[in-house]
């Protein structure tokens, strides 16, 4: 009997590096996509069974996602998991132009090219899960490029779950909070870690995958968002104006402050 096969964008560490982990532990044949080859490599090493492969692939230029698409077109998945997405704490208007569309591309651009391949050759029981955050719904003045691109990745997600029900494919947009992954000291450019931010709002990357397939196995609701803090926190947008809830979020998610 076949093996399931499971595609991972931003495999080489973080959530995408805990899915391939876990998902490879259920049976899943994996085939991991990332910038770093040196990461991929290691990650194969980790997989239990040989039938792993990974694709070295840069999601924002259209020469890497063209690649994962044509590996989509090629051969039969069961699982997309589109995990690669970064941002920048820097204001947005003193950041270089290229950077802002760079975090565009990879968070919604690939998205929406992958999503659309894997739909075509998704047949009934098959899913997709897009990775969103807890922004979607609390939007940080401190990444407004990341927050709007989030939004969108729920949106989309919410509504290709209803699209797709009746074909029998599930389709999640998943929301995680703060996790203790490489994303900070990339978006800080290394210089903090997240580690001054309190344990009660963390989680780590195989906790929120651990409920993510939790959801998978049930496939009850299009968003999942992962973690108590995280879903104690989305009465803000129900009980207070937009107005005070963008107010309170550039405080609460000031890196400065916070990190």
């Amino acid at each position: 009997m076949q093996s399931r096969r499971a595609l991972i964008t931003g495999a080489s560490s973080g959530i995408g590096r805990a899915f391939a982990r876990q998902l490879a532990l259920q049976g899943y044949s994996i085939t991991g996509v990332a910038r770093r080859e040196d990461k991929l490599r290691e990650l194969m090493g980790e997989l239990p069974g040989d039938q792993h492969r990974y694709l070295v692939a840069d999601l924002s230029h259209d020469a890497g996602v063209q690649s994962v698409t044509e590996a989509l077109a090629q051969d039969r998945f069961h699982l997309l998991v589109n995990n690669a997405g970064y941002s920048v704490f820097e204001p947005f208007s003193q950041s270089e132009l290229a950077l802002q569309q760079n975090i565009l591309n990879v968070n919604c651009a690939a998205v929406v090219t992958l999503a659309h391949a894997f739909l075509q050759q998704a047949q009934r029981g098959d899913a997709l899960i897009n990775l969103a955050s807890v922004v979607s719904y609390l939007p940080t003045p401190a990444q407004p490029m990341y927050s709007a691109s989030k939004a969108f990745v729920a949106s989309l997600s919410e509504c290709l779950w209803v699209e797709q029900k009746e074909r029998g494919v599930y389709v999640m947009g998943l929301c995680p909070g703060v996790t203790a992954t490489e994303f900070i000291s990339t978006a800080s450019g290394g210089a903090a870690d997240g580690s001054n931010l309190p344990s009660a709002v963390t989680q780590s990357a195989e906790e929120v995958v651990a409920e993510a397939l939790v959801a998978l196995n049930k496939r009850r609701k299009a968003i999942v968002v992962t973690g108590r803090a995280n879903r104690a926190m989305l009465w803000m947008p129900r009980l207070l104006s937009r107005h005070r809830l963008i107010s309170i979020l550039a405080v609460a998610g000031d890196p400065k402050r916070m990190l």
